[in-house]
C-alpha cells in the first residue's frame, strides 16, 4: 500500500467508509481482514494476490466478502 495514502485510508476507516475483504477459512478455522481501501475497485484488483497467498496454505475451504466498514486490530482471528 502506498504510504502517502495512509492518512486517507485511516480517515475513511475511522468513518466506516473504507472497503475491507473479510476472508474466512475452514480447516484451519480463521478469519483474515484485508484492507482498508478507499475504493472498492482497488480492493477488487488487489484481492486475488491476497487470496492466492492464503490458498497456498491449503485450507479446506476459503470464502470472502467485501464490506464497507470500520475495522481495527486484530486483522486475523484464529478460531
Amino acid at each position: 500500500m502506498n504510504p502517502l495514502l495512509w492518512p486517507l485510508r485511516s480517515c475513511a476507516n475511522g468513518l466506516g467508509l473504507a472497503w475491507w475483504a473479510r476472508v474466512e477459512t475452514h480447516g484451519p478455522e480463521a478469519i483474515y481482514w484485508f484492507g482498508p481501501f478507499v475504493r472498492r475497485h482497488t480492493l477488487e484488483a488487489r484481492l486475488p494476490e491476497f487470496l492466492s497467498d492464503l490458498q497456498a496454505e491449503a485450507p479446506a475451504s476459503l470464502e470472502h466478502r467485501l464490506l464497507r466498514t470500520r475495522r481495527g486490530e486484530p486483522l486475523t482471528e484464529i478460531g
